[in-house]
This record gives structure tokens, C-alpha cells and sequence, in this order.
């Protein structure tokens, strides 16, 4: 049985129990555009470079403190982060292959008043070293099967991608630099005849690796690739 001392030291805890529960904190979240994802929300990244990550701190119940932000990027395996952000929101742009873990700390500011806020758990992510190879041939006859040159699927982590189609003769029949791209088998509005073609691809992964890449490719344009037959 409750005495009348403790309902009446219970009503005297209510207001700060009230306080401490509508105290100025944040929801902090991650939005992660390129590499594996589109404009996706998530508390981890593992997967391809580049990856676009915007971050907001979210702030709640502030009255009339002042927040103070820092966001935090750093590095595994480092004490010191490697960049300080101050604003409430805040992006990176993530081209180096590595761990990295961003994390936000607030001081919300009250005249003599100062209430931090941490992160429990900071934004992991996790950028992958590259790996690039192209093809040796393709078949541009309106099958819709490989009728496109392209890179071979299974890419990761290009940050930087140039890629050139030459004739045998040296001529310049075609350039993309986007990775997902590729080359028709056409020139000057016109089909290219079945033959050998050189490919050179420039191209740089988000661990520093350079690919040059310098081979003979084959347009073999009657070639059908359920039969295994040249028309």
C-alpha cells in the first residue's frame, strides 16, 4: 500500500521524469546515392565506390537551446577523424576503398545549461577495392542478346572511366565514360562491318589502382548466340 509521503514524492519526480524524457535529442540518419544503392536510406554501407552519402542530424525537442553539431568522419584503425563537419546536415562523397565510420556529436546549449548527445552506434561503411575486365567480343544483331560492348558485369569500385573504339586504322569510332555504358557496333550513323576492333579503357578504383586496358575486340555481327552459328 502506497503511503500518502510516497504518492507525494512520485507527483514531485513527474516533472523531471517529463524533462528528461522531452530533453533536445537527435535521430541522425544516412542516405546513400551511387555505388550499390539509390537514394536509399540505411545504417551501413559495404559495397561499391563512388557512394554519395548525405547525412542529417534530425534534431527534436530542442526549446530554446542552441544545438552545436560535429560530425565525425574517420578511419579504421584511426583515433583522429580525418574531417569535422559543423552543419546539421551535412555530405561525402566516398571514392576511397577502406572502412570508414562517420559519427555525430551534439551540444544543445541553454544559457549555463549544456545537454550532449552521442551517437550509440556510428554510420559504418565500407568501400571495396576495384576489379575491371572487358570482353573479347560481341554480337550487334538485334537479338537483344550481348548486342552492346560493355564492361563485364561484376565491376566494382571505378571511380574514374574512359573507354575508345578505334578501327583497325587507328580512326576513333566511338567513346563513353560511363561505366555502365557501351558501344553499338555503329559509326557515323551507320552499322560497322563484322571484324577485329581495338578497345583502350582508362580507368581508376577507389584503392588507387590504374587499369589500362589495351585489346583487340571482335564484332561479330552475324553471329547468333542461341545457335552458336555465323549467318
Amino acid at each position: 500500500m502506497k503511503t500518502p509521503t510516497t504518492i507525494l514524492l512520485a507527483l514531485l519526480l513527474l516533472p523531471l521524469q517529463a524533462a528528461a524524457q522531452d530533453g533536445p535529442t537527435c535521430s541522425p540518419t544516412m542516405r546513400c546515392t551511387g555505388g550499390d544503392m539509390v537514394d536509399e536510406e540505411a545504417t551501413e554501407y559495404d559495397g561499391n565506390a563512388p557512394m554519395y552519402a548525405t547525412f542529417e542530424a534530425n534534431p527534436e525537442n530542442t526549446g530554446d537551446y542552441t544545438p552545436l553539431y560535429e560530425w565525425r568522419f574517420s578511419r579504421q584503425n584511426e583515433e583522429e577523424p580525418f574531417l569535422v563537419r559543423y552543419d546539421e546536415r551535412t555530405d561525402y562523397n566516398f571514392t576511397q576503398s577502406g572502412s570508414y565510420y562517420v559519427e555525430l556529436r551534439v551540444s544543445f546549449v541553454l544559457e549555463g545549461d549544456t545537454i550532449d548527445y552521442t551517437m550509440d552506434t556510428p554510420f559504418a561503411i565500407s568501400i571495396s577495392e576495384s576489379y575491371l575486365e572487358a570482353p573479347n567480343a560481341f554480337t550487334p544483331n538485334g537479338d537483344g542478346i550481348n548486342d552492346i560492348f560493355k564492361v563485364k558485369t561484376g565491376h566494382r569500385s571505378i571511380v574514374e572511366f574512359r573507354a575508345t573504339v578505334f578501327s583497325r586504322w587507328g580512326k576513333k569510332l566511338y567513346e563513353w565514360t560511363d561505366i555502365e555504358g557501351g558501344w553499338d557496333g555503329r559509326a557515323g550513323g551507320h552499322d560497322c562491318p563484322s571484324g577485329a576492333y581495338y578497345l583502350h579503357i582508362e580507368a581508376k578504383g577507389a584503392d588507387g589502382r590504374r587499369y589500362h586496358i589495351k585489346k583487340t575486340i571482335n564484332l561479330l555481327r552475324g553471329y547468333q548466340e542461341s545457335t552458336g552459328i555465323i549467318n
